[in-house]
């Protein structure tokens, strides 16, 4: 997805007011970037406390700035700053956090980003972005430019399924047609759960939704979705996130609030490190409860099946 968010913010690149900054990352990609801007590109080092505060008083000064550095030195090392600085000026900082989930796959725990939205939703004001594909690049950046409140953009490696195109960007869409209840699922991985969807017989499969921006109370599910669930009260999520505080999590609560029934529930979500091994990001979904048997098992343990 980095190349096609290079193209686009190079794109926008004429707009005076865009101001970008790094925190000592993007090299062997950026570069078109940095040229297109010039001076409007400023490298703010290994410093990612300092350039969301800079990138703050920028902000308020009329600037559209994004910043960009990998997810969890965004969210979690300078989550003070985003709170203070960011959230409780309601200021329009664009964050850019590359690598969610398990996306640094061997540089181990440190690297990962496995509670980063259900952390920063917690802020006031605070708006997520997940593409889940490249070919969402365009719109969500489109959508990021026009926010008027913090946002978060979670990006990874786009996994759209062999010989599948896909959809239109939207908050919500429906990747598969079903007749088991409703699956939901947000970000890259979703093209590994369409991908072994299409195993399956659609008799015997829940219709796969996929959801692109949090929180849902903003954009709440569409009736498609939740006519599906009256017929068939039964409902699958799968995050690469931990549980708490994740889609799963906000998915239940609206649930709730909405007094729409659930049968059967199932959530597959990133376990952490049950092996204490690391590996690629493939190994590491594989053994912390997001590989694709563990798809097929809770298929199966919310009514179908191959």
């Amino acid at each position: 997805m980095r190349d096609a968010l290079c193209a686009e913010l190079v794109a926008r690149a004429a707009d005076p007011s865009l101001v970008f900054l790094t925190g000592d990352l993007g090299f062997m990609a950026l570069e078109p970037l940095q040229t297109a801007l010039g001076p409007r590109f400023i490298n703010c080092g290994v410093a990612e406390q300092n350039m969301v505060s800079v990138a703050a008083a920028l902000a308020s000064e009329g600037l559209q700035t994004w910043t960009y550095t990998i997810a969890p030195f965004c969210y979690a090392r300078a989550f003070e700053q985003i709170r203070n600085d960011i959230c409780l000026h309601n200021l329009p900082v664009k964050l850019l956090a590359n690598g969610g989930g398990y996306g640094y796959g061997v540089m181990g725990p440190t690297h990962h980003a496995l509670e980063d939205y259900g952390v920063l939703l917690t802020l006031p004001g605070m708006h997520v972005l997940v593409p889940a594909f490249t070919q969402d690049i365009a719109a969500t950046i489109a959508r990021a430019a026009i926010t008027a409140a913090p946002t978060y953009i979670r990006l990874g490696r786009g996994e759209l399924p062999k010989g599948q195109t896909a959809p239109a960007y939207a908050p919500w869409r429906c990747l598969l047609p079903g007749y088991q209840g409703a699956a939901i699922t947000t970000g890259p991985i979703a093209g590994v759960v369409w991908d072994e969807f299409l195993t399956l017989d659609p008799a015997n499969r829940p219709s796969l939704w996929l959801v692109s921006e949090l929180p849902i109370t903003a954009n709440p599910p569409p009736g498609a979705l939740i006519a599906a669930l009256a017929a068939n009260p039964a409902l699958l999520v799968i995050e690469e996130h931990v549980s708490h505080g994740g889609l799963g999590a906000m998915i239940c609560a609206y649930l709730v609030h909405n007094a729409i029934p659930i049968a059967r529930y199932q959530h597959l979500f990133a376990r952490g490190y049950p092996t204490g091994t690391y590996g690629s990001q493939n190994f590491l979904r594989d053994h912390a409860g997001l590989s694709r048997v563990d798809m097929h098992a809770a298929v199966r343990a919310i009514g179908g099946g191959i």
